[in-house]
């Protein structure tokens, strides 16, 4: 009896249990059972692939576009660059355009001025910055320039921007790049016009000094000048009188020496100029004829020139009024002093109309100015700031949701649930036995 119930409890026993009992699992049973319950597991398979397509019919399709700027040629940036006042390499212009695309303001910037192709985003009670957070955190996405291990940089930046279906982000993609190298060429522009006035007024400021500077030394000049002609006038006029002074005391002193003469010249009885030899002759009247030669080199005094020219030397020395014409250098002073009354150069520099051509040192300023007039006239509309490597386009298929992979996966899904559903079933109908 006891031989009899194991024998039926084992024929009972499940395929499932038969297959797993043991250490060894035995494969084939299992996939023997799974394909008894073929019917179940595919029809599980297609009711799950088929919620998978529908669920990604219901739901909206998310796309992405991309766009991938790199540096201009150094060539595009020579006019900027070859002022001589601002300098932007390639590199340096791709970053600061890199910054741009990332600055909150200038996304918000664009974000205003373009409302229509966001309209997508507006919701009924969420105001504009609302509307434009969700737009900058999650849809934009900015990637700038990489170092590798290797110390050398990854010169790209790219953008990628995710946009629910029905919404052309190419077209905001390409209208943000555009926007943001505008924004940034407006600022260099505007950083370059700062450079150039700040330039400008210190450059001004430089020749006003140089005319402030040629203003004191000009008067210095003049005050030198005339501070030397007062001088000099007025050593000759010191002279001048000293000269008259001598002049006079001499007068005074000849016209004593006269006198002192003419009473010599009375007592001896001397009328007429005579020499002592002839005085002697005179004193010896009424000799023989003899003939004396005198030899002298003693000067011979002055009363011997008799009375008569002794007083009228010394009457007309008393009638003098002015001793200047026996002095020749009084003249020369009176030609010195009539001299001095003007002073050419004083006059030439007082009468100067163009004094802007006689600064030192500006001609560097004056042509540093006309350079700098030249370089705000660049043309920024014709400066290349980056190069658009890749404009984006519009995708060929959204990136989510992922269509075929989700039917697919449902798919998978039910086989492995009619599967285990299969076996379960099987191992429970086992147990019930």
């Amino acid at each position: 009896m006891f031989h009899s119930k194991q024998a039926l409890l084992v024929s009972n026993t499940s395929p499932f249990s038969n297959a797993v009992s043991g250490h060894d699992v035995d494969f084939f049973g299992i996939l023997k059972l799974i394909w008894q319950g073929r019917r179940l597991i595919l029809l599980l398979s297609t009711l799950f692939g088929l919620s998978a397509y529908t669920y990604t019919r219901l739901i909206t399709s998310e796309y992405q576009v991309a766009s991938v700027l790199r540096p201009v040629a150094l060539n595009a940036l020579d006019a900027l660059n070859r002022s001589g006042v601002y300098t932007l390499p390639p590199d340096e212009a791709l970053t600061r355009v890199g910054s741009a695309l990332e600055s909150y303001g200038v996304r918000l910037g664009f974000f205003r001025a373009n409302q229509a192709l966001f309209s997508y985003l507006q919701r009924p009670g969420v105001t504009l910055e609302q509307s434009f957070e969700s737009f900058n955190r999650a849809s934009l996405k900015v990637i700038t320039p990489s170092i590798s291990k290797d110390g050398s940089r990854n010169a790209l930046i790219r953008l990628e921007l995710n946009y629910p279906e029905g919404v052309d982000g190419a077209q905001i993609l390409n209208g943000f790049v555009e926007y943001a190298i505008e924004v940034e060429r407006k600022r260099i522009e505007a950083d370059l016009k700062i450079i150039i006035e700040n330039r400008l007024v210190e450059l001004e400021g430089s020749i006003d000094a140089a005319r402030d500077e040629y203003d004191v030394n000009k008067q210095a000049r003049i005050a030198t000048l005339l501070e030397a002609d007062g001088v000099q006038r007025s050593q000759l006029q010191d002279e001048l009188v000293a000269l008259r002074k001598q002049l006079k005391v001499g007068r005074r002193d000849r016209i004593a020496q006269l006198k002192e003469a003419i009473d010599i010249a009375q007592s001896l009885g001397i009328q007429k100029p005579t020499t002592p030899s002839g005085l002697a002759e005179s004193s010896r009247a009424g000799e023989g004829p003899t003939m004396y030669t005198e030899i002298n080199n003693q000067q011979i005094p002055l009363y011997f020139m008799g009375v008569e020219i002794l007083e009228a030397e010394r009457s007309a020395l008393l009638k003098r009024n002015s001793d200047d014409f026996t002095e020749a250098r009084i003249a020369h002073i009176a030609r010195e002093m009539w001299m001095l009354q003007n002073n050419r150069e004083v006059e030439v520099l007082e009468q100067r109309e163009n004094e802007e051509l006689f600064l030192s040192g500006v001609q560097p300023f004056r042509a540093e100015i006309a350079r700098l007039g030249k370089a705000g006239n660049l043309d920024f509309n014709g400066i290349q700031l980056v190069a658009v490597d890749r404009k984006a386009l519009e995708p060929l298929s959204p990136i989510q949701p992922r269509k075929i992979l989700l039917v697919v996966l449902g798919m998978a899904f039910g086989c492995a649930a009619g599967a285990l559903i299969v076996l379960m079933r099987d191992s429970l109908a086992a147990r019930r036995v």
